[in-house]
């Protein structure tokens, strides 16, 4: 399935567009993560930790993008759109959310 950011696919023509098709994945930060990445945080530098979460966030979201538009029939979403939160009181949990137009290609 070809998934992008882009309204169209060059040299591919969209026949039928299936409607928006969306993707969440909300996962929470581990306390011990949590206190290791502010330590990070102070001291300079990447937070390995979180960023493996947000990858395995994505990379959840865009599979339920694609399941969406695979079960409309589509085989492919363009103009997908992207999005982080963070959600909860002390902000313990972040969301990824992506979201796009399940189309089908010739």
């Amino acid at each position: 399935m070809i998934v992008t950011t882009t309204p169209q696919i060059e040299g591919r023509r969209i026949r039928e567009y299936k409607g928006v098709v969306c993707g969440e994945a909300v996962l929470g930060a581990n306390v011990f993560r949590d206190l290791f990445a502010g330590i990070r945080d102070i001291v300079g530098g990447r937070s390995a930790s979180y960023e493996k979460e947000l990858r395995k966030a994505r990379e959840i979201a865009f599979a339920e993008l694609q399941e969406a538009a695979a079960e409309v029939g589509a085989n492919a979403v363009v103009g997908v759109d992207i999005d982080y939160e963070t959600l909860g009181q002390a902000n313990g949990m972040f969301m990824v959310s992506v979201s796009g137009t399940a189309v089908v290609l010739e």
